[in-house]
């Protein structure tokens, strides 16, 4: 019972970063993956005039593309023997990467609860419940920070793992503050932004493990994956969703609040299962792996702004490229049209009198209609055109969130259907659109990003999705305000229902900006190899600095970036 578009789309193994060998010549510098390198050293570097090695009957013994995927043919086929889910091998890091979704979807048991304590404890009107709503978002729009610290700033020597321990406790201190001391509107949106906060951070670290897994599969394997986070998640929406209602009609929203507080330490329990080696920050570019790097020769570690300010450096490359940024922008503007779910919220229980167990039994509709609507994706749409799929979603879903209508105006039981029955049926099928037109959203953020700034960059689309939704939630506030919808006074809000719900088409003339499949692949290995270029400018830039008078080969041996025997 929402617009389509936004309203329910609240809330993307883990493949080993790669060393990089640099091969220096007096030709040219060119940079090759430890998985290139010759099967008789993978660790040597080759010098100036030095052959490529052969096996006994004078064939080569560098691995071919072909060999690549041939390897990769064959370890599809040993992950088919596996445990399976939505078409995804269940690693434990698989498994750690569905729990931490499925916490995200189980912490809707308190939202229920949440929006009757604004409007029955703290007395707020449908724009002021709105406007603290979107303040609590707002760290949804800085989890590029949270890319950088995890990306470049590792917590007690772990860049994942370390960081979702850190990200449970948190959230359980923040809604057992709510539970027990919270008693004003300001006090509120204090413990409510620590706790958004909370899932945000996470949702940044688990991300990247999914980016990670998903780098260079095809558009289906990476649908493949999302199904799987987003099937989770409406699975924890299921087993939480019923009974946020029962439980504020019963014991209240401070009872559920509690309840809600031990619900983010299962986020620390299942950061255990995260297969991650122990890094460190080095004097060099970046981090390193413990157990493959050396000690830099100065001992000074990189900071974490000058990490951060590295990072900014490989966004900007990144986003110059046009295919990427364009695509970013049509995010944008596909979120930010406004949406009137807060003034919906206070017509059903002010005006039709629903109860919090109803809307329990809603949201339970709502959450069983999300998975339905993963489950159509993954099985019949997630090889389809993205711009077909963005197209007819967006369409659909404003012609349905047109229903709506006849709940405000009564024709419904002009046709014979209650309110009650109207509003199962309308969520169900609003709930199941809006997840199909989310699903193409995620892909398209994960395919964007090129590997060595996974966190960070899909950190910045979802980012900038989320400033989206914020945007679109602050004007339907406006616009709520401006024609006067209160928690008591619905007279245009029929009208409001009307200019949201069209608002919804106003970015389909930029469909355009949406690339091609082989344009989105050229533009993400363009990118891949301009991070590339610029690792090694600064990575030679850094040792000039230490070493002025040696050779730049000298200096990638010295600092370990190559190899000799």
């Amino acid at each position: 019972m929402g617009q389509v578009s936004k309203a329910t789309q609240q809330k993307a193994g883990e493949l080993p970063d790669k060393n990089l060998y640099v091969a220096i010549s007096a030709q040219e510098t060119t940079v090759v993956s430890d998985t290139e390198l010759p099967l008789t050293n993978p660790t040597q570097c080759l010098n100036d005039g030095e052959k490529q090695p052969l096996d006994e009957d004078g064939s080569s013994l560098r691995v071919t593309q072909s060999d690549r995927k041939i390897g990769r043919d064959d370890a599809q086929k040993l992950e088919k023997k596996g445990c399976q889910l939505f078409g995804v091998e269940m690693s434990p890091d698989t498994v750690a990467i569905a729990m931490v979704y499925f916490v995200q979807g189980i912490l809707s048991l308190p939202l229920l609860a949440v929006n009757f304590f604004l409007k029955d404890d703290l007395h707020l009107d449908p724009a002021e419940a709105t406007l603290l709503s979107r303040f609590s978002d707002l760290p949804w729009l800085i989890k590029p920070i949270y890319g950088f610290m995890s990306d470049g700033l590792p917590l007690f020597g772990y860049r994942r793992r370390s960081y979702l321990v850190l990200c449970g406790f948190v959230g359980a201190l923040s809604w057992g503050t709510l539970a027990t001391v919270v008693n004003n509107k300001y006090a509120a949106i204090a413990t409510i932004f620590l706790s958004s906060l909370s899932v945000a951070f996470s949702d940044v670290v688990v991300d990247s493990m999914v980016v990670e897994r998903a780098r260079g599969e095809s558009q289906g394997t990476s649908g493949s994956l999302q199904s799987l986070c987003w099937g989770s998640s409406a699975m924890g929406g299921i087993v939480s969703a019923y009974f946020s209602g029962y439980l504020v009609e019963k014991f209240g929203v401070r009872f559920v609040f509690g309840v809600t507080a031990l619900l983010p330490l299962i986020t620390s329990v299942v950061a255990g299962l995260v297969h991650e080696k122990p890094f460190h920050m080095s004097g060099r570019v970046g981090l390193q792996d413990s157990e493959s790097a050396e000690p830099d020769e100065t001992g000074a570690p990189i900071g974490f702004l000058e990490t951060s300010k590295i990072q900014l450096g490989y966004l900007w490359e990144i986003f110059k490229e046009p295919n990427i940024h364009m695509p970013t922008l049509f995010i944008l503007l596909l979120q930010a049209t406004p949406t009137s779910d807060k003034a919906m919220f206070f017509f059903l229980t002010n005006k039709l009198e629903f109860q919090p167990e109803f809307l329990g039994r809603v949201q339970l509709v709502v959450a069983v209609a999300t998975l339905a609507g993963v489950a159509v994706y993954n099985s019949f749409l997630k090889h389809v055109n993205l711009k077909k799929m963005f197209l007819w979603t967006t369409i659909l879903g404003t012609l349905l969130g047109l229903t709506q209508l006849l709940l405000v105006t009564g024709m419904n039981r002009t046709l014979g259907i209650s309110d009650k029955w109207f509003s199962v049926g309308d969520s169900l099928v609003l709930s199941v659109l809006a997840q199909v037109s989310f699903m193409p959203i995620l892909v398209l953020a994960a395919r964007l990003c090129p590997p060595g700034v996974e966190a960070t960059l899909f950190a910045t689309l979802m980012s900038i999705y989320n400033g989206g939704t914020m945007t679109g939630g602050l004007l339907g506030a406006g616009l709520t305000k401006l024609l006067g919808v209160t928690a008591w006074n619905f007279h245009n809000l029929a009208l409001l229902l009307v200019i949201c719900n069209v608002s919804s088409l106003l970015p389909l003339p930029f469909l355009g900006l949406l690339p091609s499949e082989a344009q989105l692949e050229a533009a993400v290995e363009k990118a891949e190899k301009t991070l590339d270029q610029r690792r090694r400018w600064v990575a030679l830039e850094e040792m000039n600095a230490d070493v002025p008078k040696a050779s730049d080969s000298e200096l990638l041996v010295q600092k370990g970036i190559c190899k000799v025997p």
